[in-house]
């Protein structure tokens, strides 16, 4: 008698998300350590030391210090914090905001969603960074400033995704049975539409951290961001562009950290992406 050969157990798993996995991780270890800055830095960020100017990274500075002596490491980790709280601040007045706007529109549609798109193509068709280059020389620098500058201009693209999701959900048998059922429009909107939207909303979240995290960083560099008595990643990387060569390490350790918090969060959203792919 022949029995049917057993099929191994390991060719039934799913392949390891590893963009997910990597990112994950990364994502961990670098929102630790910039939280960390949020309350402890080894030293001052902004305390000179003449006998520390210009010295490498050692067991005392282990990222050296700058030509002030002011520790590299202790301004990492203030920058660092200080970029954070600014991106996430951006992206929840950005995502907030969009969602509300893009989910009524979506769902009632009419000449009030369409002039509303009209609205966010003509934000959409400038450069995000460079209308908020605009408004900053107008209002002047400063985190809150910032916050508002980009957050008014992260919400056409959030509201734009959330509508079109709501475009494919509004006319679902699930939708048509609570109207039937006598269910409002709003908790159809927040109970039993939004719920359904999360993985797109995952994947949309993690390019909005990333591009608030860079535009941040690029106005800060160019001087119009946060004001230098809280120093972010992008206004330490402006401090110390005049010693890229001699003293290399007061750029390539702010620097560092910059990328390595946005490749986390993108290697993220890219393995909620494939994940999503693979579930369709």
């Amino acid at each position: 008698m022949v029995f049917p050969r057993q099929r191994n157990d390991s060719t039934l798993r799913k392949p390891r998300n590893w963009y997910l996995t990597i990112g994950a991780v990364l994502t961990a270890c670098m929102l630790a350590f910039t939280a960390l800055g949020l309350f402890w830095t080894p030293y001052a960020p902004s305390a000179m030391n003449g006998a520390a100017r210009n010295a490498p990274p050692s067991a005392a500075h282990p990222f050296g210090c700058d030509a002030y002596g002011r520790d590299v490491l202790s301004r990492t980790l203030e920058g660092a914090g200080a970029t954070l709280t600014i991106a996430l601040a951006v992206l929840a007045v950005g995502a907030v905001c969009g969602l509300v706007v893009g989910a009524l529109c979506g769902y009632y549609g009419g000449p009030a969603d369409a002039l509303v798109m009209r609205l966010c193509d003509s934000v959409a068709a400038f450069p995000s960074v460079l209308l908020a280059l605009v408004v900053l020389a107008v209002t002047g620098p400063g985190r809150y400033n910032v916050i508002g500058a980009l957050g008014v201009l992260f919400i056409p693209s959030f509201a734009r995704l959330v509508r079109g999701e709501f475009l494919k959900y509004r006319d679902r048998d699930f939708v048509k049975s609570a109207r039937l059922m006598g269910v409002g429009d709003m908790r159809i909107i927040f109970v039993h539409i939004l719920p359904n939207l999360w993985p797109t909303l995952l994947s949309g979240l993690t390019i909005g951290f990333n591009n608030a995290v860079l535009a941040e960083a690029s106005m800060s560099y160019l001087g119009i961001g946060v004001s230098p008595t809280e120093p972010s990643l992008g206004y330490t990387l402006k401090d110390a562009q005049g010693s890229l060569f001699t003293l290399p390490w007061c750029t390539v350790f702010p620097g560092l950290a910059a990328v390595l918090l946005i490749l986390g969060v993108g290697l993220v959203g890219e393995g909620i992406r494939e994940r999503m792919g693979a579930a369709s």
